[in-house]
């Protein structure tokens, strides 16, 4: 007997009644995630897969990671014009500013704030990031990003090198000057190595320079104009101080990799660079020699402090689903147990204030005392700052050549300054 039409409709019906009555179905969520730097996918794809196991109904899509922040921020302001934008990013601290200026008025990039109330508010903040580091992710009294990784500038140091021109590798000198005293008597010593390493000219990003504004006390822009902030002693001290590098200590001008090669083999006494290459460094060094490690010398005791280097995750889809999904990821990637992996692997310092207890990285800190070094100067660590006007990204890299030329001995540091001044301000407009 074939069915009529209305036993048909009716079992549609039946069926629909039924599927109704059903549960909804759980709907697999793909996260499409874009971070910075290529060697950072040691920690994030264990970290992905650990979410997952945990949570099945999200699927980490990691796109091709950026060679460096500002070549990330650059692809994801691109993305934004195109509408393809990652569902999660991984900015860079100086450059969030810009970005959330960029995204906010466009409605692509997402407060944080109601997914922070729902978790208990400020308590939820407070049981987890310090004050410094939960404002690294504050923009204009939001909470637009959870801080990842956190870094700032600290020696690297070739011990026997430092012995042998009469100073303490346990006991650095803590004023810029004097350090790079040290590196010019490392080099007077050894004319065919480099005294001490400062590769500013070849830096991705500006961290290395406010460093040098941030020790002497100084500041990147002046909040009441919106101009540079370092046109003055600071500015050109700082300069002055990177020429002397290059004369007295024979400091290079290459790139990072170049400079961790070089003091790897033995032919640089020390260096200043991210806690995040220890493990790096160290396999270069090897039995080589002695591998120590020290906090950055500040010229200004009071004042004085050191930028931090990192990034904080973003939200940038609109998508309610994929947003719940994301912020349980933001939650496990700024928590405990993966800040507890993400330190041993890189060298950073934890940005979840519990990861520091005994359950998880006090042991390793007890036994790999050059990991403890960037720990030891958290109080002196300030934000990443960025400039207005949403063009960081080409700011830097106009410094960074000026910079290279006083470096050489191409332009005097009164000049570059001069030149750095005015090139960053007109950029700013």
């Amino acid at each position: 007997m074939y069915p009529t039409r209305r036993t048909v409709l009716t079992g549609l019906t039946t069926s629909a009644a039924l599927l109704m009555a059903l549960p909804a179905m759980t709907q697999e969520v793909t996260l499409n995630v874009l971070y910075n730097m290529p060697g950072f996918t040691k920690f994030h794809q264990p970290l992905a897969e650990e979410f997952e196991k945990n949570n099945p109904d999200v699927k980490i899509n990691f796109l091709a990671p950026a060679a460096n922040y500002t070549d990330g921020q650059a692809q994801v302001l691109r993305s934004a014009v195109t509408g393809d934008l990652p569902d999660v990013y991984f900015s860079g601290y100086n450059l969030t500013a810009e970005l959330v200026h960029t995204l906010a008025p466009r409605g692509q990039i997402t407060d944080l704030g109601p997914f922070i109330e729902a978790e208990g508010g400020q308590a939820f903040l407070d049981k987890n990031y310090s004050p410094n580091m939960a404002a690294l992710g504050q923009i204009d009294g939001k909470q637009y990003g959870l801080p990842v990784n956190a870094s700032s500038p600290i020696l690297y140091i070739n011990s026997e090198l430092v012995k042998e021109a009469g100073a303490d590798p346990a006991h650095m000198p803590d004023t810029m000057p004097e350090l790079i005293a040290l590196g010019a008597k490392i080099h007077q010593m050894h004319p065919d190595m480099a005294g001490m390493a400062y590769d500013i000219a070849g830096w991705p990003d500006d961290w290395l320079w406010q460093a040098l504004i941030f020790e002497q006390g100084g500041k990147l822009v002046d909040e009441k104009t919106g101009k540079v902030a370092f046109d003055n002693e600071i500015g050109l001290n700082a300069l002055k101080m990177i020429r002397q590098m290059a004369v007295e200590a024979n400091a290079p001008t290459f790139d990072w990799d170049q400079a961790r090669q070089q003091f790897g083999a033995g032919k640089t006494g020390f260096m200043v660079s991210t806690p995040a290459h220890v493990q790096t460094i160290e396999g270069l060094v090897g039995d080589r020699f002695t591998l120590t490690t020290a906090t950055f010398p500040l010229d200004d005791k009071e004042k004085g402090g050191v930028p931090t280097g990192g990034n904080s995750a973003v939200i940038l889809t609109q998508d309610k689903a994929k947003q719940e999904a994301a912020w349980n990821y933001l939650k496990w990637i700024t928590g405990p147990e993966a800040q507890n992996v993400i330190v041993r692997i890189t060298g950073y310092l934890p940005t979840n204030k519990n990861a520091t207890g005994e359950a998880y990285l006090a042991p390793y800190y007890a036994e790999h005392p050059n990991v403890k070094t960037a720990s030891l100067q958290a109080d002196k660590s300030l934000p990443w700052a960025g400039y207005p006007g949403g063009d960081s990204v080409r700011i830097w890299r106009t410094q960074r050549d000026i910079i290279g030329t006083v470096m050489r001995g191409e332009v005097s540091p009164e000049d570059g300054l001069k030149q750095i001044v005015e090139q960053t301000n007109a950029l700013m407009e």
